[in-house]
């Protein structure tokens, strides 16, 4: 027995290749819409990045020019405090031209100095306080060392300059004379 393919009457070519190339075609348009669909998505996600990145953006301005507006602000606050110490000095000096009582105008000078210490101290300046502490590089710097026997080695004996501290960290160091051991073995002060 001779074995017969069956083949379409119209093409003339067997019917499993036909139904080969059918499921074939359907898997293409499968795939087709899959990918299309799969294109569409990445296309909203790259919509949806865009969109991200430009808020992202704005965000960054925004919270830029908020924190440029607060330290505005804090300085313009500052500043008008300062303008009222301004107009004190400006009283002072005009008072001690016009007088001879220079005691008096120390005194006004006096209370202007409190009244700028007071000011910065509430914006959260501090004095430091050396004498009689161990030296601390990060506190002060050494003008001299003076050998004494009165005082342990390292500590700090006179205050040159004032340091300060804004806030806990330290704005300008203390310039310190500290005492070192008195090699001769004399007493000096």
């Amino acid at each position: 027995m001779k074995n017969k393919k069956k083949t379409s009457k119209s093409s003339g070519k067997p019917v499993e290749e036909s139904n080969n190339n059918k499921e074939l075609k359907q898997k293409i348009k499968q795939l087709e819409k899959q990918l299309a669909a799969e294109q569409q998505k990445s296309q909203d996600y790259l919509t949806k990045l865009k969109y991200l990145q430009a808020d992202f953006e704005n965000f960054r301005r925004r919270t830029e020019k908020q924190v440029q507006d607060a330290v505005t602000r804090s300085n313009e606050n500052l500043v008008s405090s300062l303008i009222a110490v301004i107009d004190d000095f400006e009283n002072a000096i005009s008072a001690g031209e016009k007088t001879e009582n220079k005691d008096a105008l120390l005194d006004g000078i006096k209370m202007v100095h409190k009244k700028l210490d007071c000011l910065l101290a509430t914006e959260g300046l501090e004095r430091l306080e050396c004498l009689g502490q161990q030296f601390d590089p990060n506190k002060h710097e050494v003008l001299a060392q003076i050998p004494t026997n009165d005082h342990e080695s390292g500590t700090v004996i006179e205050e040159a300059r004032k340091g300060f501290v804004f806030k806990g960290k330290v704005l300008r160091p203390s310039v310190v004379t500290i005492a070192c051991e008195d090699s001769k073995g004399e007493h000096n002060e």
